[in-house]
């Protein structure tokens, strides 16, 4: 077990003497997840269980526009989900035995997307993209509901994006610590061209490590898709805890045969396709 010095003054009547205090490492590190457009924190749950097992403490939350705030879902902006998830991660970030400078964000689509600028906000040693979405920087106020259409998203996201067109991608160019792209292979929401614009962009990434999912879509609609995702992220993530050097790569990933036992997680997006942006 890890542990750290403490230098300690000893008072002895009206003198002091030096001491060491030698104590087991308290502070664990911190893992925000945050969820997709049209999702919701209780998807990840069963998946933050089991990274607290590893020793982490973990955080899940739904973004504004959703669940509680569903009266907000025409309004809500990228400005206001941002400060959402800024907010969480200060929150997590403030726990007693969260270890700010070990902290992980996971997110999927819209969740990766705005997970990925936070680290140009915050310090995030981890970063892990569940088949990230792109918007184009501008339109930034507009109601998130509305981007798809204005924005011709199906177009813009089969496009070359250079990182100083967006925001995001300027924030994975600026990134210094480890990161995991997980791709679906039949993804019509996030086609490979969005992948390819993050994964070009994290120049700067200690690791970089891209998988595929074999067969699946974009909302891991089927068992095995949510269990491969969770086999993936519980991996990685246990190796950078321990310090494995990981190296670059891409590899495809088949899903579990149909004996595994179904997880308790909920799909990534609970909404039709259409709705999912």
């Amino acid at each position: 077990m890890p542990t750290h010095d403490e230098l300690v003054d000893i008072p002895v009547g009206e003198q002091h003497i030096a001491g060491t205090l030698v104590a087991p490492r308290t502070l664990i590190p911190g893992v925000l997840f945050v969820h997709g457009w049209g999702g919701s924190q209780q998807q990840y749950v069963a998946r933050a269980r089991t990274l607290a097992a590893l020793g982490c403490v973990c955080l899940t939350f739904d973004l504004r526009g959703h669940v509680e705030t569903r009266s907000q879902y025409e309004t809500v902006t990228r400005e206001h989900n941002l400060h959402d998830v800024v907010a969480a991660y200060d929150v997590l970030a403030a726990h007693r035995s969260v270890d700010t400078t070990r902290m992980a964000v996971v997110g999927s689509s819209y969740g990766g997307y705005l997970a990925a600028i936070l680290t140009s906000q915050r310090p995030v040693k981890w970063l892990a993209l569940r088949a990230p979405a792109l918007y184009k920087d501008s339109d930034w106020e507009l109601a998130k509901r509305n981007l798809k259409a204005h924005q011709d998203l199906e177009a813009y996201r089969r496009l070359p994006v250079r990182p100083e067109e967006s925001r995001a991608l300027r924030a994975c160019t600026a990134f210094t610590g480890d990161v995991l792209i997980v791709e679906s292979e039949h993804d019509l929401i996030v086609p490979r061209q969005v992948l390819v614009n993050y994964r070009e962009a994290c120049v700067a990434a200690r690791s970089l490590t891209h998988r595929v999912i074999e067969d699946a879509d974009h909302g891991l609609s089927e068992a095995p898709w949510q269990q491969s995702y969770t086999s993936l992220l519980v991996s990685w993530l246990s190796e950078m805890l321990f310090g494995a050097k990981i190296s670059k790569q891409v590899t495809q990933v088949k899903p579990p045969s149909a004996e595994a036992p179904a997880p308790t997680e909920l799909p990534e997006n609970p909404d039709s396709p259409s709705t999912i942006v």
